[in-house]
């Protein structure tokens, strides 16, 4: 566990991102979206942001430190598309906080906590231990639309009803959880101890939701 989890769990978020986005991809190239600018950019700097996460954790594997501090240039630039994209299209499509539904004000939350882990990881780069940590918990920061398209486009989307907005908010969340609690797991099995960053990136998943849910 200690020398695959980083780049299964990598590949696992990659691949849920490509089910998500599934329908641009492949079955609905020509939708709307697919032609709006706003929408591709940002789709491209996630999927890069996934893709370089990928090769990464791949480098760290095979002991190629020079080649993953070479790739952390084009990682920080992702992020940086990721970010400003982000806050882009909230600022276009939502006009205020009532407009906006869970996994959006959840979303919005997560983003600039998203940017503000990627700087310090950048900023922990020396200390693979906290870096790697730092990377992953603001990974798992963004997938709230990915997780609540991919659950469109699998059998979750036929069990529970269009109107049970409320299961389908608890079931994403649930799902977005055990991402948390894999690496509770991983934390366990190396260190027989939960690592600072995982505990308050899970802390503040909580307490996230607690805001938004009851706001």
């Amino acid at each position: 566990m200690k020398r695959y989890y980083f780049l299964v769990a990598s590949i696992v978020l990659l691949l849920t991102s490509v089910v998500a986005f599934s329908d641009n991809l492949f079955t609905d190239v020509g939708q709307k979206s697919n032609s709006d600018p706003k929408f591709v950019i940002h789709g491209l700097f996630c999927f890069a942001w996934f893709i370089i996460l990928v090769m990464q954790a791949t480098y760290i594997k095979r002991g190629n430190r020079n080649a993953h501090i070479k790739l952390g240039v084009a990682g920080a630039i992702a992020a940086a598309g990721v970010f400003v994209s982000t806050i882009y299209i909230y600022a276009v499509i939502f006009h205020g906080w009532e407009t906006m539904n869970y996994i959006a004000r959840c979303n919005r939350i997560f983003m600039p906590t998203f940017a503000l882990l990627v700087f310090l990881g950048y900023r922990q780069r020396k200390n693979p231990v906290v870096h790697k940590r730092l990377m992953f918990v603001a990974t798992l920061y963004m997938l709230g639309p990915i997780l609540d398209r991919a659950m469109n486009h699998t059998f979750l989307d036929s069990i529970i009803p269009v109107s049970a907005d409320d299961v389908w908010v608890a079931t994403l969340a649930g799902i977005w959880s055990l991402f948390f609690v894999s690496l509770f797991i991983y934390d366990w099995v190396v260190m027989r101890k939960i690592h600072a960053v995982t505990s308050f990136g899970f802390l503040w998943f909580v307490a996230t939701w607690l805001v938004c849910v009851l706001s």
